[in-house]
């Protein structure tokens, strides 16, 4: 199935324990700003087939509610989002998305 039908048939998101704080700790980026950049559009999505041994795991691009631009690191699972990682995207990653942004 396309990620971004995954995304879509998606009704909450997941949070270990160990992870909720994290990415506020390692890069300043809350869970409700990961959670913001999925419900924002556009958000781009592609399987990281590179970190995908043990399940499936995706990448994606897009905006929190303050414009700021995010890389998230995710993984489905039963209708939810987990979040691995997430930090404030690259130049390159930030050209990509702007790119896209600009097309659509």
């Amino acid at each position: 199935m396309d990620i971004n039908k995954k995304i879509g048939k998606c009704r909450s998101f997941q949070w270990d324990e160990g992870n909720i704080d994290k990415n506020l700790r390692t890069h300043n980026v809350s869970s409700a700003e990961c959670e913001q950049t999925f419900l924002n559009v556009p958000v781009i999505a592609y399987e990281d087939i590179k970190h995908s041994q043990k399940e499936a795991r995706y990448y994606a691009l897009g905006k929190t509610d303050e414009d700021r631009f995010l890389y998230i690191v995710f993984t489905v699972r039963k209708k939810q989002i987990r979040i691995i990682s997430a930090r404030d995207m690259n130049k390159k990653e930030r050209q990509v998305y702007i790119n896209y942004e600009k097309d659509s």
